[in-house]
């Protein structure tokens, strides 16, 4: 069971950070013989960047080619895609429109064409205005074509996770939750000293998303600093779904895609991200200022959405560095590894990113043995275009509490509410709980099912 070995036993890994790249870490070193930790300060896996990324499984079509980013992201986004066929993630190959809205747009994307080329995706396909609007009769006026990218796809962020983090416990590694590290002392073997006891580790591998830069100061290293890039988004409620057909993207810019219209595989709509380099790294507060610009962007690009009734805003926190790549380094001498900078594109990179980590730490001395089963792992869908169980009769037949609709909303059920809870990680929030099942994430936010589900919730007593 995760969270139950007391800190202070020897660890051949430890990965500091249960985001979605610190967990396929673990995940990846599961399939070894390796005694293997995974630590995080918060009380969930997920619980940071994670959990408010796009949700964009990308091509890399757009990456600087030749960069490590692009590699990955390439790699990464072809063994997710099997990995989601396996685990049950949810995802929805709608594929993309990247819109032209002036001259000097239109004349960018040949441009963005020859670099898919270099990044080795060569499906692009330039579309016409005609085209286009047949394409997505509810594009706003002035658009002057696009270029298509067929390829790419949404997923869901909170499974994708949960799935490595789940498949890493159940094969052998240990999960330590709430155990912020707080100071390390190199050596051999490591010491790091966290809030719940001392864990000793071989080696140290930094998953540390926004903090990556702190932790690396633990162990005397400073190449980088990590700038909190804020992004506000807006969620749609479903009722906008039949609004648009493709992920509508922005022509980049200096930082970064841009403001995208993308239906999430939940079945709502989403519009967004914001980019704000801030100071604060917990600053995930949305603000009337970036919420306006966001309307005004998305009035531009899908006017009949902004006339749909809004179901949330959050705001996520990118890590941005300061260079157009990822910062992921071996350190021999500290038998210790940095997974830095990982932006938005690491949920798709993620399993090539654990790859590559794998190879490091066996190239600075790590002997993993030879590979291992991992245990089977079979996620709860949460996606519409998947079956639910509200609309499973054969399964409602075998178990009532399928039938047993809790969240009106999301038509989630007593049953899957259940199983949650008694999951291998069980969430130790109702937040965690959403992350879930989609209790109390739609459109009246937990009004009408809220008392029900906190009540199950405190039954179970995670």
């Amino acid at each position: 069971m995760p969270d139950t070995s007391a800190p202070g036993g020897a660890y051949d890994v430890v990965v500091v950070g249960a985001g979605v790249v610190g967990c396929a870490v673990a995940r990846e070193l599961a399939g070894h013989t390796l005694r293997v930790a995974l630590v995080e300060a918060s009380g969930d896996v997920g619980d940071g960047t994670s959990k408010a990324n796009t949700a964009i499984l990308h091509t890399g079509f757009d990456a600087v080619p030749g960069s490590l980013e692009s590699a990955l992201v390439r790699e990464g986004g072809r063994r997710l895609a099997a990995y989601a066929e396996e685990a049950g993630i949810p995802v929805e190959p709608l594929g993309a429109l990247l819109v032209a809205w002036d001259r000097e747009q239109s004349a960018a994307l040949p441009r963005l064409a020859d670099k898919a080329a270099r990044n080795g995706y060569r499906a692009t396909r330039p579309v016409g205005a005609a085209e286009l609007r047949a394409r997505e009769p509810r594009l706003g006026p002035g658009a002057l074509g696009a270029l298509e990218v067929p390829g790419e796809s949404v997923v869901c962020p909170w499974t994708t996770t949960l799935a490595y983090a789940t498949q890493a416990v159940r094969s052998g590694v240990d999960l330590h939750l709430n155990c912020r590290v707080e100071r390390a002392d190199p050596g051999v073997p490591h010491r790091l000293v966290t809030r719940r006891g001392v864990l000793r580790a071989r080696f140290v591998v930094n998953a540390c998303g926004l903090h990556a830069d702190a932790f690396d100061a633990l162990f005397g290293r400073h190449d980088f600093t990590v700038t909190p890039r804020r992004g506000q988004l807006i969620v749609f409620d479903a009722f906008a779904r039949g609004l648009v057909r493709h992920i509508l993207l922005p022509v980049p810019g200096t930082l970064g895609k841009g403001v995208l219209v993308t239906p999430t595989v939940y079945g709502n709509v989403m519009l967004g991200p914001t980019a704000e380099d801030l100071d604060d790294k917990t600053d995930t507060g949305s603000t009337a200022a970036g919420l306006a610009a966001l309307r005004e962007r998305g009035r531009r690009i899908l006017p009949a959405l902004l006339d749909e009734e809004v179901t949330a805003v959050y705001a996520g926190l990118r890590a941005a560095t300061g260079t157009d790549d990822y910062r992921v380094t071996a350190h021999p001498a500290l038998r210790y590894v940095t997974v830095g900078g990982i932006r938005s594109t690491g949920l798709t990179a993620s399993l090539a990113i654990a790859a590559h980590v794998l190879d490091l730490l066996r190239d600075i001395g790590l002997g993993t043995g030879p590979p291992r089963p991992r245990a089977p792992v079979r996620m709860p869908n949460l996606g519409e275009a998947g079956p639910r169980p509200y609309r499973d009769a054969e399964r409602i037949a075998g178990d009532p509490a399928y039938g047993s609709v809790v969240c009106h909303c999301e038509r989630v059920t007593r049953g899957e509410i259940r199983d949650a809870l008694a999951s291998t990680i069980a969430p130790s929030s109702l937040d965690g709980l959403r992350r879930r099942t989609r209790a109390r994430g739609g459109r009246c936010q937990g009004f009408s099912c809220g008392a029900a589900v906190r009540a199950m919730f405190e039954e179970a007593g995670p």
